[in-house]
């Protein structure tokens, strides 16, 4: 299963998807600040299987359909940091689908997530991701999952990869940097965090129209699932 995700800085990257489904041989898209109003139905041999609602930059889901078939969309609302209240309101941080795999019959789920900005703490983040992880798994109960998206947490990460493993979640971090556009703030800003799948690899693909790099994560189905 080949997985991306991409940040689009404000949609700004918007324009570089359908090359990004096409070219890479992907199975699901997940996004995050995408312009739900602006967003086609299908990219190339994919399709989306929803987007947020509640506020105009927010989260997508897209599925290759000859590989899998959607069984159900949620988008969940986390606790929400003080820049969410002040500045710019995010209703919804997440989004789940649970896709059954066509020809093997396993079912999974596909979360893309966007964490607070490093505005808030990372002990906020750290509960946004948490939740994130039980609003997933309310959607199929002893499902391996895959969550991945703009943690905005590119430092600490051992200790975040602690706090995977306390709860039975494997963190994987890609082989570079995620985002470089201000000196301070350089790192792994972009993950997977994953239940019951064993991870290959996560690639950093080249750069775009965003601040943020795509990721392409590539896991195959763990023993047992």
């Amino acid at each position: 299963m080949r997985v991306i995700s991409y940040n689009l800085r404000k949609h700004a990257a918007s324009g570089e998807l359908l090359a990004l489904a096409r070219n890479h041989d992907i199975d699901a898209l997940c996004l995050q600040e995408v312009d739900a109003s602006d967003l086609p139905e299908t990219l190339g041999p994919l399709h989306l299987a929803d987007a947020t609602k509640g506020n105009r930059l927010g989260l997508a889901i897209y599925y290759r359909t000859s590989r899998f078939t959607a069984l159900d969309t949620q988008s969940f609302a986390l606790k929400k940091s003080m820049h969410d209240r002040v500045l710019a309101p995010a209703h919804e941080r997440l989004i789940g689908t649970r896709v059954m795999d066509n020809e093997t019959q396993h079912e999974l789920v596909i979360g893309s997530f966007h964490a607070a900005p490093l505005t808030a703490s990372n002990s906020l983040r750290r509960k946004q991701i948490h939740a994130a992880h039980a609003e997933l798994l309310s959607m199929g109960r002893g499902l391996m999952t895959l969550m991945v998206g703009d943690f905005n947490y590119p430092f600490f990460t051992k200790n975040l990869d602690m706090h995977m493993k306390n709860s039975g979640y494997a963190l994987s971090l890609s082989n570079r940097r995620t985002y470089t556009r201000y000196k301070v703030f350089k790192g792994h800003f972009d993950f997977a965090t994953s239940l019951g799948l064993d991870i290959a690899s996560v690639e950093t693909l080249p750069r775009g129209n965003s601040d943020h790099l795509p990721i392409l994560v590539t896991a195959e189905y763990g023993q047992g699932y």
